[in-house]
């Protein structure tokens, strides 16, 4: 497992002392399995007699706890952090490569899937594999489906210059994300059957028919890759080509810390304004209960009212009649004062 310096384990918060063990005797080599590599690390660049494997370098000598007395250095959870990332980043990098076909959207993903790791770092320290839980992580960011939704990642980026590579690259981003995922970590990071299956939350069986899909389907487009270890290698040559780096493990702390001070004055805001809406509805509510107003009905027996038609002929002779008449009338009409 991708379990170096970084093995560390957060019962004491303030750090741990820690000390090297002294170097074991040399011993000859001897085959390492294909299940024994974790993180999958493809390597940052490629040697000049061919492509860097999949797998990551042997992991040191483990540490002990240091004795009274004895030299020790103190491990704070920044260092062991910082372990973790500088050992494991640039392996990521390539495989989240492999999983998008995007060199940006790679190297966003890890440092996503590590910013998370240390919001949560001591979860992750406690985790038995803490490289399993960022490669998860990095995965899980690398393949979400509201990618397509951001317009930047709506135009594609240049494909390899190789004809080969640009035609297994093709093939893999073909697969269904969920089967390339179990193919990268099956037949390029070498994990195990049982392994790959829990990692992608799937049953064995599932993964077993994951992993013969996938390798038929790119079998179809470039039959030469019908071999297991012919794939493995291709893949590794694949990742190897692109110069892709990382950022700083220090950038990426700060940038976990300020995310997550956004994300805390976000919800004190929000919370603020939903006691605020809270207390002006109380305020302004009834205190009472106020009857509805029933509908009125209509009265019968009353006439409508009707507007004033037009005066009739008789009416408009007697209307000037009076208005002549009226002021020099007879006495009767106009009193005269005695």
């Amino acid at each position: 497992m991708c379990r170096p310096i970084y093995v560390y384990v957060l019962s004491h918060p303030k750090g741990l002392t820690v000390t090297q063990s002294p170097a074991p005797e040399p011993t000859p080599p001897s085959p390492v399995p294909a299940t024994a590599a974790a993180t999958g690390a493809v390597a940052d660049t490629a040697s000049e007699t061919g492509p860097a494997p999949l797998t990551p370098a042997p992991a040191p000598a483990p540490e002990t706890a240091a004795e009274p007395g004895g030299d020790a250095a103190t491990l704070t959870p920044a260092q062991a952090f910082d372990a973790l990332y500088a050992f494991c980043a640039p392996a990521l990098v390539r495989q989240a490569f492999l999983l998008t076909g995007r060199r940006e959207l790679a190297r966003e993903s890890v440092e996503r899937a590590f910013q998370l790791a240390w919001q949560r770092w001591p979860e992750v320290a406690r985790d038995p594999d803490p490289a399993g839980w960022v490669r998860a992580a990095t995965y899980d960011y690398a393949l979400s489906p509201w990618h397509r939704l951001r317009p930047r990642l709506r135009h594609s980026e240049p494909s390899p210059a190789d004809a080969f590579s640009r035609t297994l690259l093709d093939a893999l981003l073909k697969l269904p994300p969920p089967y390339r995922r179990a193919l990268l970590l099956y037949d390029g990071v070498g994990l195990g059957l049982p392994e790959t299956a829990a990692e992608t939350e799937a049953s064995t069986p599932a993964t077993a028919n994951r992993l013969l899909h996938a390798r038929a389907a790119v079998a179809t487009r470039l039959p030469e890759l019908a071999n297991p270890e012919e794939l493995h290698r291709r893949m590794a040559e694949l990742a190897s080509l692109e110069r892709l780096r990382a950022a700083k493990p220090p950038a990426v702390r700060t940038d976990s810390e300020r995310r997550a001070r956004l994300w805390t004055r976000a919800a004190i805001a929000f919370t603020v304004a939903l006691i605020g809406t809270t207390a002006l509805t109380l305020r302004t509510a009834p205190t009472h209960y106020e009857p509805p107003v029933s509908p009125g009905g209509t009265v019968q027996g009353v006439p409508p009212k009707v507007a004033p038609g037009s005066l009739s002929q008789g009416e408009l002779a007697l209307r000037a009649k009076l208005r002549q008449g009226m002021a020099s009338g007879p006495e009767r009409l106009v009193p005269q004062p005695r």
